[in-house]
């Protein structure tokens, strides 16, 4: 405090007498008037809980981020239109990479999150049934993080995914080639359009054939021309809203010798079921990336 302080000048005699103690006893006394600027609150590391961008973030992704670079599934679901408080459903979720993404949101949200598996029971192909179990395992077992995912089945003779009209965003990620090959790509969109509200989205993202080349009726090399899927959504009742090219890799020549599985993240080197070829030149596979891919809006008339 300076000697000009009103209400506290000292004279030198008194200065002298006082203690240290004291002085400082004064010096608190003369600032106790005083408004207290408050603090300000800590900034929180990181996006906010429960922002879609926190579950795109999050570290229990650590093993899958690597690949959101080639899949952007920021964008993708931001295209899509989603919402936390949606009811979500995500046809064939295979290991779930989108799962990991989806279920933390859609819990936060209090949203629903609706995992329509591959069709389990006698016949059953035993990687789909395995993969399946290890799915249930990871994700129904951490309900702090993941909710309560609900566990539906998609196959040739399967039920409703969801009760019908009861879903606002139904997905088909990367899975319209399988169905085409298995005889169910108009299930697949049959049951779809049954489970949406009216007004509801059904978004697809789908590895795609150059529209000048012939459509494999199997689609064995993975690979779906955009017209395709867009007459097989009309045919089922969807209305096309749009397009976006997040997905798309113009560098994907789509010729490659194990069909789109020679790219990575499969990283193919011999026809399906065969060994490993450990001598397969691999270098301009990996060049290329991910696959080029069509990412397509449709919604439910109202």
């Amino acid at each position: 405090m300076s000697d000009s302080t009103e209400g506290w000048r000292l004279s030198p005699s008194r200065r002298g007498v006082l203690s240290g103690v004291a002085a400082s006893a004064l010096l608190a006394l003369a600032g106790c008037g005083k408004e207290k600027t408050a603090e300000p609150p800590p900034t929180p590391d990181g996006p906010p809980k429960g922002s879609l961008e926190w579950a795109v973030a999050g570290p229990w992704r650590a093993q899958d981020k690597p690949r959101d670079a080639a899949r952007h599934p920021m964008e993708t679901l931001r295209f899509f239109g989603l919402q936390p408080r949606m009811t979500v459903v995500d046809f064939w979720p295979g290991s779930g990479w989108y799962t990991e993404i989806l279920a933390p949101y859609l819990a936060e949200g209090e949203g629903k999150y609706i995992a329509a598996g591959f069709q389990t029971g006698p016949g059953a192909d035993p990687a789909q049934v395995a993969l399946t179990g290890a799915f249930e395992e990871r994700f129904t077992n951490d309900r702090p993080l993941y909710g309560e995912i609900e566990l539906t089945q998609f196959g040739p003779t399967s039920g409703p995914v969801a009760p019908a009209g009861t879903a606002d965003l139904v997905l088909f990620m990367r899975n319209i080639h399988a169905w085409m090959a298995a005889g169910i790509a108009e299930k697949a969109f049959a049951d779809a359009y049954a489970a949406l509200r009216p007004g509801g989205i059904l978004g697809i993202e789908q590895h795609r054939l150059g529209p000048d080349e012939d459509q494999d009726p199997a689609a064995a090399n993975g690979y779906v021309q955009e017209a395709f899927v867009k007459q097989l959504a009309a045919e089922a009742g969807f209305a096309f809203v749009g397009s976006s090219e997040i997905n798309a890799n113009e560098r994907d020549t789509k010729d490659h010798p194990f069909g789109v599985e020679t790219l990575p993240p499969q990283r193919r080197s011999a026809p399906r079921g065969e060994t490993p070829d450990p001598d397969f030149d691999r270098a301009k596979y990996d060049e290329i990336g991910e696959s080029d891919r069509m990412t397509l809006k449709f919604r439910k008339p109202e």
